[in-house]
């Protein structure tokens, strides 16, 4: 196995912070959930992302070709379902209007459902078994019968590790920290520029899902 002398747990470590840190749907929606509704609704929306990520690379790690196949071949589907959420919840972040640190921690999705929401839009992407698997064969990552399941188990939680430890760090900046310094309307502008962009994510969504792009 090629690991750069990081071993099986911190090269999963570096494809889970890799996977995570690219501003993209979920990275807009953890921004703007963060400074709407505060620190913990957006760390779990992130967290839902990595616990999904972990998910795919549990699937490419441990060759579990039955279910990425299934996968895959749903992926048409997945795609449109996911898309349309997105373009929901980009509308409902559009429509938000910024109530203040104060007022927020009411009215804002519980942590539990900005988690569940999370894991749902990440698997909607069946795409990202495959991004696992052309990472661990560009690097040599042979994993499962060949080695032992163990290497295959450090990998997955490296992958979970490094995907969480990006979400805590851009929730505690932007909700921790941002957040305070920003007015309400700064803060409803944030909402209406990440709500349409989302939708933008979502649109692309649903046309993958069609065939168009």
């Amino acid at each position: 196995m090629t690991d750069w002398g990081l071993g099986p747990f911190g090269q999963g470590f570096l494809f889970g912070l890799a996977l995570a840190m690219p501003v993209g749907a979920i990275g807009l929606l953890c921004i703007r959930r963060s400074l709407e509704y505060g620190f913990a609704t957006g760390f779990a929306t992130g967290l839902g992302a990595a616990v999904a990520d972990a998910g795919y690379g549990a699937v490419a790690a441990f060759g579990l070709t039955a279910v990425s196949d299934f996968l895959l071949a749903w992926q048409t589907v997945l795609a449109l379902a996911g898309g349309a959420a997105l373009i929901w919840l980009g509308v409902q972040s559009w429509r938000t209007r910024a109530q203040g640190p104060a007022r927020t921690a009411s009215v804002g999705p519980h942590p539990l459902m900005a988690f569940v929401q999370t894991v749902g839009l990440t698997l909607a992407n069946p795409q990202t078994i495959l991004t696992f698997v052309a990472l661990f064969a560009g690097l040599g990552v042979v994993l499962g019968e060949q080695t032992g399941w163990t290497p295959a188990l450090l990998l997955v939680l490296g992958v979970f590790l490094g995907s969480g430890v990006w979400w805590l760090t851009l929730a505690g900046a932007v909700g921790g920290v941002l957040r305070r310094r920003l007015s309400d309307g700064a803060i409803g502008w944030i909402n209406r520029g990440a709500g349409a962009l989302i939708v933008g994510f979502g649109l692309l969504a649903v046309a993958r899902g069609l065939g168009l792009i």
